[in-house]
């Protein structure tokens, strides 16, 4: 995997409304192979953050999601080019 994919992976587990099928989908990674990614690429203390913050959050498992909820990324958030992601304007 090159270094720009692993970036692309990491900025996504980070994401609150990116579920794990969508890393799946793009990156061939399943749920357990992002969070060895994850361990592996990470600081400890950013490691410890991360883990903390997906254990058991709805949005990162599309099974325990609300069903209104069908997308992948914030309303707010422009739309994806190039697999990079375009800031908001303020």
């Amino acid at each position: 995997m090159l270094q720009e994919e692993i970036d692309r992976v990491i900025e996504m587990a980070w994401e609150d409304r990116t579920p794990f099928d969508a890393i799946k989908a793009q990156f061939g990674l399943s749920e357990k192979e992002v969070i060895e990614l994850m361990r592996n690429n990470l600081t400890q203390a950013s490691w410890k953050r991360w883990r903390a913050r997906v254990q058991g959050r709805k949005t990162k498992h599309r099974n325990l999601r609300a069903e209104e909820v069908d997308r992948f990324k914030c309303t707010r958030q422009r739309a994806i080019s190039s697999n990079k992601v375009s800031k908001r304007l303020r």
